[in-house]
């Protein structure tokens, strides 16, 4: 354990220490201008070819069929962690972040909304094909593919579990940050996910001031709360969730049958674990039936409020197009309110394009962040109302299991779960392998001291040995 954390901390220092340099060294500085000219701040790498991005789809494919693999079959977290150490330093800090499948949304979106822009081949392959691994392997990108998500796995120390509601809570960001994203990309306004997204800045080294705090703070709360981006604000994250609902293939803590030891529930850093749950009482059947109906009837006022709220946020929104931020300089200077010219506003005026010109522009931008501003309000309008109907049901379940959508397929509770050990034994003798037949005995020893076990709340059963 004291070698985990120091290997943790050390990892942590490392990626810290690789952004903070960014800011003081430059190997190989440009010629010193007479001029005002200010270079060009460049916030990606540089393309590769099509045989480089044909090698970087062929090693995705790859580590995606290895970490499957790893997960499904051989059930082995500390191969799994290989896997994503070399994630890390491929798609990470040698690919800089590029081209990563959350990036990808937005390529897509801006491709659905505008046919004049072709999304590249790389942006369409890293974006379908780990949706399509997921709909038969799970979340096994996020298992040991995704470096966003290997560099907070790889520096959780002591995990602290999050409290149900804030849980439930916290994740809503993650849905009202894919909207926005979309939205924002659809209209061809700001690609905000590569512009904030400050583990891409960590891996290229050259992140802002901002993005570098926010950067640091995130590694800081990974140290004690698993995958904190991931969880709470990945929009990638949001569409994986759903499709491993449908997975063909999926994560089981136990190999065979479970003894209901609980192991496995203390195992899981990222509540990912679905406890039993017991039939519905029938003493709050009929008033659980009656805030079930309430929430039917709300479901469409809270679409209603949504899409009237992304309207009237539709103004503020479309500022950040340059176009429309172009006609309200314009607008300013031209009124008397603003004196001095931007370099944005020279440039128009020595375009040659009328003023007139710009403003219908700057309108059928501001008509499009109003149309879209109803689908961004009515889609989180929908998310928040669905939710509170998912929580109100109760579907009974008698073991512990893996949550579809919530297991980020991290083999953590493999070690835990005494049935997997007695695999272990079975295959490997009573050696076990690399320790694995001493653990087994450790936790049949602890297994052996209890009698009984807490299923549903006022039942009790045997432990099954």
């Amino acid at each position: 354990m004291r070698l985990r954390i120091l290997l943790a901390l050390l990892l942590g220092l490392l990626v810290w220490g690789w952004t903070v340099s960014a800011f003081s060294i430059e190997r190989f500085p440009p010629p010193e201008f007479e001029s005002e000219y200010q270079r060009p701040t460049f916030t990606a790498p540089s393309p590769r070819g099509l045989n480089w991005q044909a090698v970087d789809a062929l090693v995705l494919a790859a580590c995606l069929g290895l970490s499957s693999y790893l997960i499904l079959r051989r059930r082995s977290r500390p191969a799994v962690v290989g896997l994503m150490i070399f994630s890390l330093a491929y798609f990470g800090f040698y690919r800089e972040g590029c081209i990563c499948a959350i990036g990808a949304i937005q390529n897509m979106s801006l491709s659905i909304f505008n046919p004049g822009y072709i999304v590249p081949l790389s942006a369409l392959v890293f974006f379908i094909v780990p949706l399509a691994a997921t709909l038969f392997f799970g979340r096994s990108f996020c298992a040991g593919v995704c470096p966003f998500g290997a560099v907070q796995d790889l520096t959780l120390l002591r995990p602290v579990n999050v409290p149900a509601w804030l849980e439930h809570s916290l994740r809503y960001l993650a849905y009202v940050y894919l909207a926005l994203a979309v939205w924002l990309s659809a209209m061809g306004s700001a690609f905000i996910i590569c512009k904030y997204d400050p583990y891409v800045g960590i891996f290229r080294r050259n992140a802002n001031l901002t993005m570098v705090i926010l950067g640091g703070a995130l590694l800081v709360i990974g140290f004690f709360v698993g995958r904190p981006y991931c969880r709470f604000l990945c929009p990638y994250g949001v569409i994986l969730r759903q499709l491993s609902r449908l997975s063909k293939w999926r994560v089981k803590i136990t190999p065979t049958d479970c003894n209901q030891c609980r192991l496995c529930e203390d195992a899981c850093p990222y509540g990912a674990i679905r406890t039993p749950v017991p039939a519905w009482p029938a003493g709050t059947y009929r008033e659980d039936k009656r805030r079930l109906a309430r929430l039917l009837v709300l479901l469409p006022i809270l679409v209603a409020a949504g899409a009237w709220l992304g309207h009237n946020l539709a103004p503020l929104t479309a500022r950040t197009h340059a176009t429309v931020a172009l006609a309200e300089r314009i607008f300013m200077e031209e009124s008397g309110q603003a004196t001095d010219a931007t370099d944005a506003s020279e440039a128009f005026r020595a375009s040659g394009e009328t003023i007139g010109s710009l403003y219908e522009r700057a309108a059928a931008i501001r008509a499009g962040f109003e149309r879209g501003g109803w689908f961004f309000g009515g889609f989180l309008g929908l998310v928040l109302g669905g939710k509170l109907i998912l929580l109100s049901l109760r579907q009974r379940q008698t073991d512990y299991e893996a949550d579809r959508a919530g297991c980020v397929s991290c083999g953590r509770c493999f070690k835990y779960c005494p049935k997997e050990h007695e695999r272990l034994l079975t295959i490997h003798g009573p050696g076990g392998h690399n320790g694995q037949g001493r653990a087994h005995s450790s936790i049949t020893s602890t297994l052996s001291t209890k009698s009984t076990v807490e299923v549903f709340p006022g039942e009790k059963a045997p432990y099954d040995q």
